[in-house]
Parts: structure tokens; C-alpha cells; sequence
């Protein structure tokens, strides 16, 4: 039995002044009305109504609880209501964190057109590299580059982050164009600086790549190392070697012919990305829309299309 329906149905009946009246006013026949207030009858154990051919009337424990039934349905209509309006508004402080490139380059961008659709929440963005406890740093959400291991977070997919090999037209016209990966071992490549322990991170200084063949691993020299990929972008455009960017990173730089891409049929193995939040967080009308957002602008084929070069 459907406790909070009973109890509605029993105060139809005893606003209404019969199983008839409240029958109208719940659309339902008369017969169910009446099984909804013997069922709610046999569940406490008790009368709650004294009737006859012609009237009824409440029993003295009916009294109380017509009056305890109007405070519960009261509070539940109170919820829905404050639920919907929160829906229909979402607003407040929104604390996020995101890896420093796609922050820039990816997130910043896009958030404009977040901000305009929902002009009532204040954004808070906090750019880092490392992996940081949502807990302790107060964030509703975050985006992470690669596996995400932690049972406690729920990770939404998004498209995968995707890194390729570019250089300056300058430096290309001077050393050469590589035309096969193997070219790229007497070349100046200018690296990024992962973590010790992480995935990408090496003992030897290689590039893994991804081409037609198959993926391939090249040992590679360069007299510079980098943990920021615009630093990396910086070099590169200044003509220090061939540097791997990732691709919304290097994307105006193409497309300004600033810098060229390299060995345009390789590109480093794609990095899984997830916005993600933790499981046990309330889903608060302000992180359901960012979830619904990211995962819109950046987690679909489509999107993911139009995020290559």
C-alpha cells in the first residue's frame, strides 16, 4: 500500500464529508476510496472513522491523526515544491578543479556559454596538475586525464584527451621534416615532465605513438623539460625542437600556421578524461548542470570530431 496516497485519500474523505464526494474529488471510484481508508485502517490497527448509511464522523484516534496526516502532506508538498524551484534555477557558489591545459585551452573557453545559460551560479576554478581530494578542497567536481581507480568518485566519460607532434615552420626549414618516427631520434624534442610513477611516466626519454602501423616506441633526445604544456607551446614556437601538445593546445597555433604538425598520421595513444564527483555528494541542481553541461560539450563523438585538427 502506498502509505503517503492512503493518507491523502483519507483526508479527501474527511474534508470531503463522504466516500462519494472524495471518490469526485480523487478520481477514483467510490469502492477503491473505501479500500484505501480500510487498508490504512488495518495497517495501524484502529478505526479512524465511524460510518453509517447517512454520515460519519471521526474517532477520537481519527482526530489525531487527520491532524498528523495534514502536517505530513504538508511537508511533502513543501519539499516538491522547494525540489522543483531548485530544478528550475540552479544557482550558488560552483567549486571545481581541472589539469592546467585543458583548464585553459578546453574548459575556460566553454564556460562562458555555461555561464550565460545559467547566470545564477558564481564559478569557482581552481587550474592544477595533481590529482586533488575533492573533500578536502571543497570541490563539487573535477575533470582528470587518465583511469580514475577511486571507488568513491563517480566518473562520467568524457571524449579522450588526444596529444600530438608539432613544431615551428622556422625549425622544420632548418633540421628537416621527419617523415617516419624513427626520424625523430636525431631531432631536438622538447618533452613534457610527468610525474614519477604516473602511466606516461619513463625511466629513458621515448615517445610512444599511435599510427598505421601500429603503435611504436622512439627514443628521443632534447635539452628541455617541461611539466606545463603551454611552456612546451612557448618553445616550440620559438623554434627550440618538436614538442608534443595536446591538441586544443596547439589548435589556433595550426590554424595560424605558427606551428605545423608532425608526422600527422601519429599521435600519442589517446588518455582516457571524466568529469567526476563523489558518490555520496547530493546532487544539487548547480553540479547537475555542469555534469550535464561537460559531458554535452565535451563528451561526444561529435564534439570529440570537432575537437581534432
Amino acid at each position: 500500500m502506498d502509505i503517503v496516497r492512503a493518507m491523502q485519500v483519507f483526508v479527501s474523505v474527511v474534508d470531503a464529508g463522504s466516500l462519494t464526494a472524495a471518490a469526485h474529488h480523487c478520481d477514483m471510484s467510490a469502492t477503491m476510496v473505501g479500500n484505501y481508508v480500510q487498508a490504512l485502517e488495518c495497517r495501524l490497527g484502529t478505526r479512524l472513522l465511524n460510518r453509517t448509511t447517512r454520515r460519519q464522523h471521526l474517532t477520537e484516534f481519527g482526530e489525531v491523526y487527520y491532524e498528523r496526516c495534514l502536517d505530513i502532506l504538508g511537508l511533502i508538498a513543501d519539499a516538491d515544491a522547494l525540489a522543483q524551484q531548485a530544478h528550475a534555477a540552479p544557482k550558488g557558489r560552483l567549486r571545481i578543479t581541472a589539469p592546467v591545459s585543458f583548464g585553459i585551452d578546453g574548459l575556460m573557453p566553454a564556460l562562458a556559454d555555461y555561464a550565460a545559460a545559467y547566470p545564477a551560479v558564481d564559478l569557482d576554478i581552481n587550474l592544477a596538475d595533481a590529482v586533488t581530494d575533492l573533500v578536502e578542497g571543497g570541490f563539487e567536481a573535477a575533470i582528470r586525464i587518465g583511469p580514475v581507480y577511486d571507488e568513491n568518485l563517480v566518473a562520467r566519460p568524457l571524449a579522450p584527451y588526444r596529444t600530438i607532434l608539432c613544431a615551428a615552420p622556422a625549425y622544420l626549414a632548418q633540421q628537416g621534416k621527419p617523415q617516419r618516427p624513427e626520424e625523430l631520434s636525431r631531432h631536438t624534442c622538447l618533452t613534457f615532465s610527468f610525474t614519477h610513477g604516473s602511466e606516461w611516466w619513463s625511466a629513458r626519454p621515448e615517445w610512444r605513438l599511435i599510427g598505421p602501423g601500429g603503435e611504436i616506441t622512439i627514443p628521443i633526445a632534447g635539452r628541455l623539460q617541461v611539466d606545463n604544456s603551454q611552456a612546451l607551446r612557448r618553445g616550440a614556437l620559438a623554434g627550440m625542437g618538436i614538442t608534443m601538445l595536446p591538441e586544443m593546445v596547439a589548435r589556433d597555433d595550426l590554424a595560424t600556421h605558427r606551428l605545423v604538425r608532425v608526422l600527422p598520421q601519429h599521435e600519442f595513444p589517446p588518455r582516457p578524461m571524466h568529469v567526476v564527483y563523489l558518490r555520496d555528494r547530493r546532487m544539487t541542481p548547480k553540479l547537475q548542470s555542469f555534469i550535464a553541461f561537460v559531458t554535452t560539450r565535451f563528451g561526444t563523438a561529435t564534439d570529440a570530431a570537432a575537437q581534432r585538427l
